[in-house]
């Protein structure tokens, strides 16, 4: 049996997929009203509600209780990277020999390394630029859609990444880092911002993303030794998880298990794919 369409809680007669960001009720084009974050409705983005006085120690604890995951990802990744300096014993590249996705390797059916090879990177910039990425976009997809869904649309993306670029690559072949996770993200983002295209705010935004995408779409063919492979099948997944998790009610208490388990089922296809090839 089909569920019945979300519409508007002021306009009952007009089908949406718009949501406040702060109280969650479904508002159509007209009552949206343009936030820094998203879009609100008349309520929370009234006059009475758009300025309120934070300071700067409360505004960074609260990010960091709700943004745990985001955190704790880019603390590993970090702490890997610098353990591979400071360890004598346990350098770099014994790190990426032990860890790394392998491909036409006698190493290639350890299918566990498309996981662990997500936090390795083979260089500071690399390290950088991909944390900087999960920065800017790993905290708002915390926040709305949940840590533990959050969580399993990281895995997800990271696995299909890998699972492209062992399907793709003959080998032999190695791969490190989390571009395949980031790019999983940037395809939720993006279709979370296509959603909302029709306000100012959620146009901006997509352009925004359009740009960047771009950009980094065409960085293999400029740089050597980027898995191009593992951007795609990051970018699939995310998109793909976002559009199941976009057919799903706005609310409901099953709501967090019902994005897991939606991940999750694109996680499991991805492993599939990693022991089988």
């Amino acid at each position: 049996m089909e569920s019945a369409p979300t519409v508007c809680y002021r306009h009952p007669d007009r089908v949406t997929r718009l949501s406040c960001s702060d109280c969650g009720r479904n508002i159509c084009a007209e009552c949206s009203r343009d936030a820094a974050v998203g879009q609100k409705c008349p309520e929370c983005g009234g006059p009475g509600q758009r300025t309120r006085v934070i300071t700067a120690r409360s505004f960074s604890h609260a990010d960091r209780r709700t943004t745990p995951l985001t955190l704790a990802l880019i603390g590993i990744a970090v702490g890997v990277f610098v353990l591979g300096y400071v360890l004598p014993d346990f350098d770099t590249a014994e790190i990426r020999r032990r860890f790394s996705q392998q491909v036409g390797t006698p190493l290639e059916s350890e299918w566990w390394r498309g996981i662990t090879a997500m936090f390795l990177h083979g260089s500071a910039m690399h390290l950088a630029f991909n944390m900087w990425a999960l920065w800017l976009f790993g905290p708002s997809l915390e926040r709305r859609f949940g840590t533990v869904p959050f969580g399993a649309l990281y895995l997800a993306a990271g696995l299909n990444g890998a699972a492209l670029f062992a399907g793709v690559n003959p080998g032999p072949a190695a791969a490190v880092g989390a571009s395949g996770a980031i790019f999983g993200l940037f395809g939720a983002l993006l279709l979370n911002a296509y959603r909302q295209r029709h306000t100012r705010a959620g146009r901006a935004i997509f352009n925004q993303l359009i740009m960047l995408l771009g950009i980094n779409l065409m960085l293999p063919f400029l740089v050597p030794n980027i898995a191009w492979e593992a951007h795609i099948g990051g970018l699939i997944a995310g998109f793909v998880i976002a559009f199941a998790w976009d057919r799903l009610p706005s609310h409901g208490p099953y709501l967090l298990l019902q994005r897991t388990i939606i991940a999750l089922m694109v996680a499991a296809t991805a492993l599939t794919i990693l022991i089988l090839v």
